[in-house]
């Protein structure tokens, strides 16, 4: 057996190999301490009783995220699988027999950089969208953002960004999923919304961390998503860009997209905590909830973080900063790494597939509350 990692997002150290029993380690985000992502390439292994344990997954950064958890693994990087997975003793430990001489491994399906530039450019190719690069980031990447619609005077500013935390791969599969609905010429909710909205959509908030195999952080080492209320353009300027094209353009609806590592239901957080919060805020806030779960089934309100108390809120997080900025509703959405207790799939759990179908359900949702928006 051999075990790789120097591929795009790849992330594990290997302390020995011996007769089909690898023992790894996770590597933390670059200039950072965040650990729990892992992507890795087992080869020579057809036929082979293998066991894979991971080392130090309970030093890693959210431990519970590892209960109850299953990897992900693809022979062809295209179909990923969950197979047996147990933790241990802070250990994790994966027992599997490969059908074929090479497989991989992965916290969840990987999207790639590759993925992410055919995603953006395909994307442009429809009249109704437009690439624009607002920045740089800190290892000078293009900052990839799309506008769909026409920004004209008048209308909505819808804004959906992902993966200010790279290894939330799920994130970009859901923009995925949003974007294939949106760019539809023939779906009827999609001309409806573009007749009141132009939205802004940044897929890959953090392409350092994502093919650095991060979980959290970027290049520099800086959780993104605790960088909202004073960017540092050196440190943080995929944020700091960000709010500069906020700026400009205006915000009048905000869906940040998220996975979370211990929490096996998709939901979202509100900004109850912000201060100046209203009651005519908490509830658009209710009702967008409960359209949502109304119209999809792998939406739901009970189980999430606590909320915050009333004047509370951390003003360093993207959607509370962005609701005290520009008084619009602004949401976190998080979807889980493990599966949705509530429809669970035994050989796919959440998935990359079903993150598209989830990302094409926001539009239903938005459709049905977009006459409501304004400024709270």
């Amino acid at each position: 057996m051999r075990i790789s990692s120097n591929f795009d997002s790849g992330n594990i150290e290997v302390a020995s190999i011996e007769n089909g029993h690898a023992k790894l380690n996770l590597r933390k985000d670059t200039n950072s301490d965040f650990l729990q992502w892992f992507h890795f390439r087992a080869i020579d292994v057809l036929g082979e009783a293998c066991k894979f344990e991971i080392l130090n997954a309970g030093a890693s950064t959210f431990p519970d995220g590892w209960e109850n958890y299953e990897a992900c693994a693809s022979y062809d990087r295209q179909e990923w699988f969950r197979v047996p997975t147990k933790y241990e003793n802070g250990v994790l430990t994966i027992d599997y027999t490969p059908i074929h001489n090479s497989i991989y491994f992965a916290y969840f399906t990987p999207y790639s950089y590759e993925q992410h530039q055919n995603l953006v450019h395909e994307a442009q190719l429809s009249p109704l969208c437009s690439l624009e690069v607002i920045g740089q980031s800190v290892e000078d990447r293009d900052m990839d953002m799309l506008i769909v619609g026409d920004p004209h005077v008048g209308k909505k500013a819808v804004w959906v960004i992902g993966r200010q935390h790279p290894g939330e791969s799920m994130a970009e599969w859901f923009i995925e999923g949003l974007l294939i609905k949106l760019l539809d010429e023939d779906d009827s909710v999609s001309r409806k919304l573009l007749e009141d909205c132009c939205f802004y959509i940044i897929p890959n908030m953090n392409p350092d961390g994502s093919i650095g195999g991060n979980l959290r952080a970027n290049a520099a080492g800086e959780n993104l998503n605790r960088a909202w209320l004073e960017p540092d353009a050196q440190k943080s300027p995929e944020v700091f860009h960000t709010i500069a094209k906020m700026d400009e353009v205006g915000v009048d609806f905000m869906l940040d997209v998220h996975g979370d590592e211990a929490i096996p239901y998709n939901f979202v957080t509100t900004s109850e905590g912000v201060p100046g919060y209203t009651q005519q805020l908490h509830d658009f806030e209710e009702n967008f909830k409960n359209v949502w779960m109304q119209l999809c089934p792998d939406f739901q309100d009970t189980h999430h973080y606590d909320k915050d108390k009333p004047g509370e809120a951390n003003l360093t997080v993207c959607s509370n900063n962005i609701n005290h900025r520009y008084k619009c509703p602004s949401f976190t959405l998080e979807m889980p790494f493990k599966d949705n207790d509530d429809l669970p799939n035994p050989v796919y759990g959440w998935s990359a597939e079903r993150s598209i179908l989830f990302g094409e359900s926001f539009l239903n949702v938005l459709l049905s509350v977009i006459d409501k928006v304004h400024k709270f």
